[in-house]
């Protein structure tokens, strides 16, 4: 499909394929379009310096394509991607953490802070994997392998029943939290996103309602 640039650059909105999170919005001229589509990753035009870019080229925090999508008019484009690492150049996975209040005024993030220790842990998880620090327990178990972080894990399990049956509320958010802990650490040692649970997660609840008596359905939620 041809698209409209016979103004120059058209909007190019981007959204994690996997959580259907709006990353951020950025221009595109029809060099930067030819290239997204020959590289599978995305590029657009930089208004400010004037020239291409490459989203990730410098940071690595490149963001494979998944789909591209046009509007009616053909001059703007829905970008949906794997992101590699946040969006925002300051760090955010999105450009849009900043929410307004009725009067236009900034508040705080939008952003919900589990969604953001939950990035944060992939992240740091995916850094000691590159750069060991001394004496860091998550360079230990991944030192150790899937043996003991797969031990770990199950020691962890079992203390959140064991605060459940205790009925202690405090006992049981500590144990929870040593338990995801390892998860991250369990999910990164097997070189899994946590996007990609995402995925399947959102996919099972959009299947939810539909298995008309299908048990294995049913059974899979």
């Amino acid at each position: 499909m041809k698209l409209d640039f016979s103004k120059g650059l058209i909007p190019a909105i981007v959204v994690d394929d996997a959580t259907g999170d709006v990353l951020m919005l950025a221009y595109m001229n029809e060099e930067a379009y030819e290239k997204t589509l020959e590289t599978k990753e995305t590029w657009f035009y930089s208004r400010s310096r004037g020239s291409l870019w490459h989203k990730g080229e410098t940071s690595g925090n490149t963001q494979k394509v998944k789909s591209l999508q046009v509007d009616c008019d053909a001059d703007t484009l829905l970008i949906r991607v794997d992101p590699e690492g946040p969006a925002c150049h300051t760090g955010e996975r999105t450009c849009f953490y900043t929410r307004l209040d009725e009067k236009g005024e900034a508040v705080e993030a939008e952003i919900p802070s589990n969604r953001r220790i939950f990035d944060m842990l992939e992240e740091e998880m995916e850094s000691r994997k590159i750069k060991p620090v001394e004496n860091s327990y998550t360079n230990y178990l991944f030192e150790k392998g899937i043996d003991k972080i797969a031990k770990k894990f199950i020691e962890e399990a079992g203390e959140v029943i064991i605060a459940a049956k205790n009925n202690s509320k405090s006992e049981l958010i500590y144990e929870t939290a040593d338990l995801l802990f390892h998860t991250f650490v369990l999910l990164s040692n097997q070189n899994v996103k946590l996007s990609e649970v995402e995925a399947e997660l959102q996919a099972r609840s959009a299947k939810k309602g539909n298995s008309k008596g299908d048990r294995k359905k049913i059974e899979k939620w």
